[in-house]
């Protein structure tokens, strides 16, 4: 299953769906909140800078946003920053989110063997790709009913069993605690009728993915789309590829 298998038509009779995405200022998040206001969703996107500002950190979510015909509205959040999530709660307080999707990730290290990664830049990692989005999802998702989606943008890489090439040892540790988080949040969440999802996106061509890799964010995104729409009312938690297919643990 692939997004441009199929057609989309908006539901009139249906009440808008209303989204959340943390890190949208480009790459995957950016493209899937322009897919989601596309297919009709109402989207709050966050940018670590204030796109109006002149910064540069929301200037694509920005132009999408003038694009989306309303339906794409922006804030301003550092997800490290216990203070800014709070905040945000606060200024979203009486909204329904039927989507809550952290995409927020970073990348140091690259080819560094974990022994020679530096202290500072092994917190910086896991506090940003592990501890964050579980913050994150704790702050907000009482906006969330029962029946909604909380998803977490994870990796292949993040899988402990198919790591079987050398590399990004930092990055594929941040994943793999992040799963064990998500799958430990999922349990202490056991009954709050969420559907629970660790999406792979595979290797996609963005600033964290590199300009070699094989896939192109604007063929994954809408596939992944399908993934959390067809997975809606699925209760537990579940880590699919953009097919919808199980990864292994």
């Amino acid at each position: 299953m692939t997004g441009t298998d199929h057609i989309h038509h908006d539901d009139q009779t249906r009440p808008t769906r209303r989204a959340l995405i943390i890190g949208a200022s480009r790459g995957l998040g950016l493209v899937l909140a322009g897919e989601l206001a596309r297919r009709g969703w109402q989207v709050i996107a966050t940018a670590r800078q204030d796109p109006g500002g002149g910064g540069g950190g929301g200037g694509g979510l920005r132009d999408a946003a003038g694009a989306a015909g309303g339906r794409l509205t922006v804030e301003s959040l550092e997800m490290t920053d216990p203070g800014g999530l709070a905040a945000l709660r606060k200024r979203l307080d009486g909204r329904r989110l039927d989507l809550l999707f952290v995409n927020a990730a970073i990348d140091r290290g690259g080819e560094l063997p974990i022994d020679r990664v530096p202290d500072a830049m092994f917190t910086e990692v896991m506090i940003t790709n592990a501890l964050s989005p579980l913050r994150a999802l704790e702050a907000l998702r009482d906006l969330v009913p029962a029946g909604g989606t909380v998803a977490v943008m994870s990796s292949e890489q993040g899988s402990v069993s198919l790591n079987t090439e050398g590399g990004y040892e930092l990055y594929k540790a941040s994943k793999a605690a992040l799963n064990q988080l998500m799958r430990s949040y999922a349990t202490r969440h056991a009954d709050d009728g969420h559907t629970k999802l660790l999406i792979d996106p595979g290797h996609n061509r963005t600033r964290l993915g590199g300009p070699d890799a094989p896939l192109d964010p604007r063929e994954t995104v809408p596939a992944v789309v399908d993934v959390l729409e067809s997975r809606s009312g699925t209760p537990g938690l579940h880590f699919l590829d953009r097919h919808g297919e199980p990864v292994p643990w």
